[in-house]
């Protein structure tokens, strides 16, 4: 099941793509008003449909705005007549478009297609816990808020991750981070350990706990 939002002021298409969407299984919440979709936690949709022609505020503009919040797709639902337009959209963060009227199997399968773009993607992201991680561009994230690391500590919390539970020496983490040639040594990993954890306090999370006498290892739940 997935989580799906549809910002459209217009409350019959609302409801009938709210009607469609959930015979697919998925959990559909509806806004008529673009200024209090601002406001939302939209950052917990797998994926956002949205109108363009809207008062208060248009759906291109909108989607500018929200795009830095959000990296679920995003996918304009567009008049005809609007489709000379839809450069702009695009270039503001959408995915694609849904031309007005489409039919029901026309949106089911298209939103389909979306959602299982984003599963493939997200086969390369790990969460535990609180915790995610994005292997591939090697991000940390805490309840999806990115904690800004150095390579370094990005790469001692995804090997402790990764291993969730077991213990590791300072010399051992040392050596998978520098490799056997570093040029520094394994004290280093003590305050590089100090320095994730005031970042990640920040969130009031520390993950990395210590094995008085052995090391470290991230914390299990």
């Amino acid at each position: 099941m997935s989580k799906i939002l549809i910002i459209d002021d217009d409350l019959e298409i609302c409801s009938l793509v709210k009607r469609a969407l959930e015979k697919e299984g998925h959990q559909v919440t509806s806004q008529p008003d673009p200024i209090q979709a601002e406001s939302m936690p939209l950052d917990l949709f797998d994926l956002i449909l949205l109108d363009v022609m809207m008062p208060g505020k248009d759906g291109f503009t909108l989607c500018r705005d929200i795009r830095e919040r959000v990296d679920c797709p995003i996918l304009f639902l567009t008049a005809k007549t609007e489709e000379c337009d839809l450069m702009q959209g695009l270039g503001n963060g959408g995915d694609d478009y849904i031309t007005k009227p489409f039919g029901i199997g026309e949106l089911r399968a298209r939103v389909a297609a979306h959602l299982r773009r984003e599963t493939r993607e997200k086969k390369h992201r790990m969460s535990i816990g609180v915790f995610q991680f994005e292997l591939g561009a090697k991000k940390m994230f805490c309840r999806e808020k990115e904690i800004l690391l150095t390579k370094s500590e990005y790469t001692i919390c995804e090997y402790l991750a990764l291993n969730c539970g077991q213990v590791f020496s300072k010399e051992r983490i040392y050596e998978h981070v520098f490799g056997f040639d570093g040029e520094s040594d394994s004290s280093a990993i003590t305050e590089h350990v100090k320095n994730i954890r005031a970042k990640c306090q920040k969130s009031g999370e520390n993950p990395i706990e210590t094995v008085w006498g052995i090391g470290y290892r991230w914390k299990k739940g």
